[in-house]
């Protein structure tokens, strides 16, 4: 990892000082939730979006299911956030179970809504453990839906990275193989797969560098507030859970506000070791709670805007 004189200083200070002193705040921030399932998780996710629209983010994402219900709540929350806030919206749009003309059909209705991002992705099949397959009549592949979306509207994109390679993948180089035809088809960013140790992210990052990709690619965060659902999570996407982070959790099942502090320290200090290396954006998985990502933000030296400030008084 080649680091320039003024990040060696700050990881040297991150070592050496209090490791959140006077962290400066000069950091982006996005955040991720999913739709809604009932009236009282929608009231969760809407105050989770008051909560942080305050700290000023380059976009919020809304995730995406194949289904019909899911995918028109997706669209509901995400018309809401275009219509109540003034937070730039994403939605998510995958390639499973849908025709192109199905999903063209939907990111037009997007950009009819005003919403002027996707986070493209392949997606998981809809049967667990199953391989994916395309649908007949449907984009393979991520790199074919960026292009696909590329063709309906002039969208932002962003598409997903793995630091420690996606299970389909033979191998780190078909990963970034992957990564390089996404980003040839039209996207702008990459945004990683959680991970938890940021030497994992380091490494991605410098092995992107040398295969000369130059897009920028955001570190996806998941403060960890339920252990068994993301050993779950961490299964499908090839994330490694340290033993050392599954022993920090031993013994809290039954207590969950204890729970939430071993999550936010975990999290804030992979935090604050990726912005030693460099890193001035992170994108919060966030569960549709706001407070862990609230919290680790806030250590980060990140604000609420004035902007905010002054609609809040």
């Amino acid at each position: 990892m080649n680091l320039s004189l003024s990040q060696l200083e700050e990881a040297r200070r991150a070592l050496n000082a209090p490791l959140f002193a006077d962290v400066a705040g000069d950091i982006d921030v996005s955040f991720e939730f999913f739709p809604p399932k009932s009236e009282k998780m929608a009231e969760t996710l809407w105050e989770s979006v008051q909560t942080l629209a305050p700290l000023g983010p380059r976009f919020v994402s809304v995730t995406y299911g194949a289904s019909g219900s899911t995918r028109e709540r997706t669209h509901a929350t995400v018309a809401r956030i275009v219509r109540e806030t003034s937070v730039p919206a994403a939605a998510h749009l995958t390639c499973v179970d849908a025709s192109r003309d199905e999903i063209d059909a939907v990111a037009r209705d997007y950009w009819a809504a005003g919403v002027r991002h996707i986070v493209a992705l392949r997606g998981d099949p809809p049967v667990a453990g199953a391989r994916f397959e395309a649908h007949r009549d449907g984009y393979a592949n991520a790199a074919a839906l960026v292009a696909g979306l590329k063709a309906v509207a002039p969208f932002e994109i962003s598409v997903a990275a793995y630091p420690e390679i996606h299970p389909d993948s033979a191998n780190g180089q078909a990963d970034l193989d992957n990564l390089q035809a996404k980003l040839d088809a039209g996207a702008d960013r990459a945004i990683t797969q959680f991970f938890f140790s940021p030497e994992a992210f380091f490494r991605f990052r410098d092995r992107a560098a040398a295969a000369g990709i130059d897009a920028e690619i955001v570190p996806g965060i998941l403060p960890v507030s339920n252990v068994a659902q993301t050993r779950k999570f961490a299964g499908l996407c090839g994330a490694a859970i340290p033993p050392w982070m599954d022993r920090l959790f031993e013994g809290l099942d039954d207590r969950p506000a204890a729970r939430q502090l071993v999550a936010a320290t975990i999290a804030a200090e992979l935090c604050r070791r990726l912005y030693a290396g460099g890193v001035r954006h992170f994108h919060f998985y966030t569960l549709n709670r706001a407070e862990l990502s609230y919290a680790i933000c806030h250590l980060l030296g990140l604000r609420p805007t004035a902007a905010a400030r002054e609609e809040a008084a």
